[in-house]
C-alpha cells in the first residue's frame, strides 16, 4: 500500500515516483491536454518542471502532488500548490493547480483532488488564502475552481503570454480559509 500525503475515496496524492516520469512527459506532448497552454512541452521541459516541483517540496514543504487512481495504482496527473513565478497584483500567493491525462477527464477527479488539497492547505499547512487562474477559454478548469468552492476575483492579462495571444486573458479565482 502506498503512502499518501492526501487521500480521497478514489485518489491518492503523493510524492512523485520515477514511474510517473514517462506518463507525465506524454501529457506534456498531448495537444488536447496542453490545449490551454501556449505550447506543448518537450521531454527536457517536462523534466525541468519535475525538478522545479521537487525543489518546491524541499523548499516549501508542499507542491504539486502526483495523483494516482487508488483502485489501479495508475498515475493520472497532478493537483497541488505552487508559488507563481511572475509578478501581478495578486502575487506573492499560493496557487492551486491541476493537470490530468485525458483518460481521467470527466470523472470528477480534478474537483475531488482540489477539494482535498484545499482542506489540507488550510488545516495542515495553515494557508489563509489560495488562488487559481487559467485562460478565460479554459472553462473546464474554471468549472473545477467553482466546484471546489472558489469564487471569481478578477480577470488579468498573464504577463508571460504575449499581449493579443488568445490565451493571454486569464480568470483569477480565490478561496479564503473558512
Amino acid at each position: 500500500m502506498r503512502r499518501y500525503i492526501i487521500a480521497t475515496p478514489r485518489l491518492g496524492l503523493r510524492e512523485w515516483l520515477p514511474t510517473d516520469i514517462l506518463p507525465f512527459i506524454a501529457m506534456g506532448k498531448d495537444p488536447e491536454v496542453m490545449r490551454y497552454f501556449p505550447s506543448l512541452l518537450s521531454e527536457e521541459q517536462t523534466l525541468q518542471m519535475i525538478d522545479r516541483i521537487q525543489t518546491g517540496f524541499s523548499k516549501n514543504g508542499y507542491g504539486l502532488y502526483a495523483v494516482e487512481e487508488k483502485s489501479s495504482g495508475t498515475f493520472i496527473g497532478f493537483t497541488g500548490f505552487s508559488i507563481p513565478r511572475f509578478e501581478s497584483f495578486f502575487t506573492p500567493c499560493v496557487e492551486i493547480g491541476w493537470r490530468y491525462q485525458k483518460e481521467a477527464w470527466g470523472k470528477g477527479y480534478a474537483t475531488e483532488a482540489a477539494k482535498a488539497c484545499l482542506q489540507y492547505g488550510f488545516e495542515t499547512l495553515g494557508f489563509t488564502e489560495v488562488v487559481s487562474f487559467t485562460s478565460v477559454l479554459n472553462t473546464p478548469s474554471e468549472q473545477v475552481m467553482q466546484r471546489a468552492g472558489m469564487t471569481k476575483k478578477a480577470e488579468f492579462d498573464h504577463p508571460n503570454i504575449p499581449s493579443g495571444h488568445q490565451l493571454c486573458r486569464h480568470v483569477l479565482y480565490h478561496i479564503i480559509r473558512p
